[in-house]
């Protein structure tokens, strides 16, 4: 055959002709001379702005800042332009913190001014915590400028920050200075939400010594923030002690108020506080004797007054359902011969109902 191919019998005698085998094609070969070999890729960088860079070379440097990088230092504190935090990120990655937190720290004024921006607030706490050196210098202008801090909301969460990653004994002392302007916080419009969040994170942080010492301030002076202080914020706190259940300062305010309740019961916020108390079995006890040692035509007085009234169907209503029948009979009969004169009154009618 002419082509060479071979040919087999088959069974009936004839032949079939046999493929050739399949060759595949040469491979083609890559080169591999201009590939350059596999290398390490650096995490990605952002690109500092020019002024961001030489404040950076500045900080690395020690050289004392100009007060044209000292307002680049403000700036990247403070920038809410869409790359800012990458900014702040990137510098502080490079950074040699100490001259970093020296330089946030050295001008007081400039440093509270951060604090109170919201994101220079943040970015603050983000400094927080890393080492107890670099805390030094934020603790230090902390407590320099406590009072302005505790009561702007943005700066306190710096403060606030402090408190759950400083060492112990910075904690100690900021819990000193929170002991001792708490009465000024509880009175300040915006200090008195401050002191309420402080007894939170120190309660969600398990540090109850701390927050206990705060609750006997808080509690000793029950009386004076009881009553519409400054805008009833210092009331604002002692509700909120007293909504944390804890027996043990709810007595405490129970005795500070001893005595004084009649009083309060005619004030909108100082009769949130009596009806607080009238919450607890004990010091529900206390209320209702108070009251029941008034005389008729002030306990009538007081029935007839705006908010009086409500804590009378309270202190009615407590004693009914804790079955102090005694007392809740003594507190009824003072007041039902003068039913006619409570007409329109919550009290009135539940007096009627008693007929």
């Amino acid at each position: 055959m002419a082509n060479g191919d071979d040919l087999r019998p088959t069974a009936a005698g004839a032949s079939i002709e046999r493929a050739s085998p399949v060759v595949p094609p040469p491979s083609r070969e890559i080169p591999t001379a201009n590939i350059p070999p596999a290398r390490f890729t650096a995490p990605n960088r952002v690109n500092l702005t020019e002024d961001n860079q030489s404040l950076l070379n500045s900080i690395r440097s020690s050289a004392a800042l100009t007060p044209q990088e000292r307002n680049t230092l403000f700036n990247l504190m403070t920038s809410s332009e869409e790359n800012g935090a990458a900014q702040f990120r990137e510098v502080v990655s490079r950074s040699d913190l100490r001259r970093m937190a020296l330089s946030l720290t050295s001008d007081l004024d400039r440093f509270l001014e951060m604090a109170r921006n919201k994101n220079g607030s943040n970015r603050i706490q983000e400094l927080l915590g890393r080492t107890d050196d670099l805390d030094t210098y934020f603790f230090n202008a902390i407590l320099s400028r406590f009072d302005h801090i505790m009561t702007d909301y943005e700066a306190s969460r710096v403060a606030m920050q402090g408190m759950r990653v400083f060492s112990e004994e910075k904690k100690t002392e900021m819990c000193s200075y929170v002991r001792h302007h708490a009465i000024p916080l509880a009175c300040d419009r915006s200090g008195y939400a401050v002191l309420k969040e402080i007894i939170n994170v120190w309660s969600s942080l398990g540090h109850f010594f701390y927050r206990d010492q705060l609750l006997d301030i808080v509690a000793r002076n029950a009386l004076y923030l009881g009553y519409d202080c400054y805008d009833a914020h210092g009331n604002y706190v002692v509700q909120h002690v007293l909504r944390l259940n804890d027996l043990r300062c709810t007595h405490n305010v129970a005795v500070s108020l001893r005595g004084s309740c009649f009083g309060l019961s005619f004030t909108k916020f100082g009769s949130f506080v009596v009806q607080k108390l009238l919450d607890t079995e004990e010091e529900a006890v206390m209320v209702v004797r108070e009251l029941v040692r008034c005389d008729e035509e002030r306990l009538v007085r007081l029935a007839r007054s705006d908010y009086g009234n409500y804590v009378l169907v309270k202190a009615l209503r407590v004693m009914q359902e804790s079955n102090r029948i005694d007392l809740f009979w003594d507190l009824a009969n003072k007041l039902r011969p003068y039913v006619h004169l409570l007409r329109g009154r919550n009290v009135g009618a539940f007096l009627y109902w008693l007929r």
